[in-house]
């Protein structure tokens, strides 16, 4: 009961920041010049920004099959691709869930070990991390002078300006360090000797396994290249499904690739944010970042709604339709083994 109480409650925190962002990106515009806007834009555009997403979640599935087959498990691409979008689906209830969620759907419909298919996942994040910040670092070398000025000014200064603030004085900063690291091994060394076989602890023990199982999968894949090519595949599609917008509407339209490639970058920091799909933060991190080409603050929160929207009705209805896949596909192996 009090689970569920404090699901409720975590849901409603996540939406209520979620709106209070939304509130921030959307505060003084004027609606109706907005909604008038995105009449008037050219939703052929979006079409073709659907239709590389699909592209793009295919692409995942296969991947992530790819890094399932060294654990000794052969699942159908139908299903992997079904679990991954019912992962998508889960993040618009509560943020970050859907990794765990896709594992889950993947382990009842197949069989295969919730803790393994965990550590494949953190392969994944691990590796699509690095290939942001390639792009990144991509974007920071071809326009520095306006890209890297967005991000330090908007990003990095904030953040370690927060940094500096909590350890100004570096005896009291060392201090920390040293009363954290000491504090940890005591703690590890007591609980450690007094639970040691607990159940809990058993279990933590078996998940750690798991994953590092699941981790060492890397190591035994025999198709690396088509998992590096996979990889290339996705990101290039997120790249064309972002891209594609910019003309869905004339403010953008004179935008070129690598404006597209650093849209890509800060819609995907916007995405990250805790709260449910994205929503408020994708929005406002985006039309600040089309301000830096003379965007008015207005057609960028045209641009982010007809991007993040269009997405996020793709994503639901595609997760819908695999929870209802999955559900037909359990119903009718019960029925096979009646």
């Amino acid at each position: 009961m009090k689970r569920k109480i404090l699901r409720v409650i975590n849901f409603f925190v996540f939406l209520a920041i979620g709106i209070f962002l939304l509130y921030i990106a959307f505060k003084g515009v004027d609606f109706n010049t907005l909604v008038d806007d995105l009449k008037s834009a050219n939703y052929l555009w979006v079409l073709l920004s659907l239709f590389f997403a699909v592209i793009g979640y295919i692409s995942r599935a296969y991947r992530w099959k790819l890094l399932i087959e060294p654990l000794n498990y052969n699942p159908p691409v139908k299903n992997v691709f079904y679990a991954v979008m019912f992962g998508y689906l889960a993040n618009f209830v509560f943020p970050r869930i859907g990794e765990v969620s896709r594992c889950g759907s993947l382990a009842k419909s197949d069989k295969i070990p919730m803790d393994a298919l965990i550590g494949t996942v953190i392969i994944e994040r691990a590796i699509d991390l690095v290939t942001l910040l390639i792009l990144l670092f991509v974007i920071f070398i071809a326009k520095i002078e306006s890209f890297g000025l967005f991000i330090k000014d908007n990003i990095f200064i904030p953040f370690s300006k927060r940094f500096i603030n909590i350890v100004d004085f570096p005896i009291l900063y060392w201090l920390i360090i040293i009363t954290v690291f000491g504090s940890s091994i005591y703690l590890a060394y007591y609980f450690r000797k007094r639970y040691k076989r607990s159940k809990i602890v058993i279990k933590v023990r078996k998940i750690i396994r798991g994953v590092i199982s699941g981790i060492k999968t890397v190591t035994k894949m025999k198709n690396r290249t088509a998992f590096l090519l996979h990889t290339l595949l996705i990101w290039f599609m997120y790249f064309l499904m972002t891209y594609v917008v910019v003309f869905s509407i004339p403010a953008t339209q004179s935008l070129k690739p690598i404006d597209g490639l650093f849209l890509l970058v800060i819609g995907g920091l916007g995405m990250a944010a805790p709260v449910q799909g994205g929503i408020g933060a994708f929005h406002w991190i985006v039309s600040l970042a089309l301000s830096l080409y003379g965007i008015s603050r207005e057609d960028g929160l045209v641009f982010a709604t007809i991007q993040h929207e269009s997405q996020a009705i793709l994503a639901i209805l595609l997760g819908a339709f695999s929870v209802v896949m999955l559900f037909l596909d359990s119903r009718k192996k019960r029925k096979n083994n009646i």
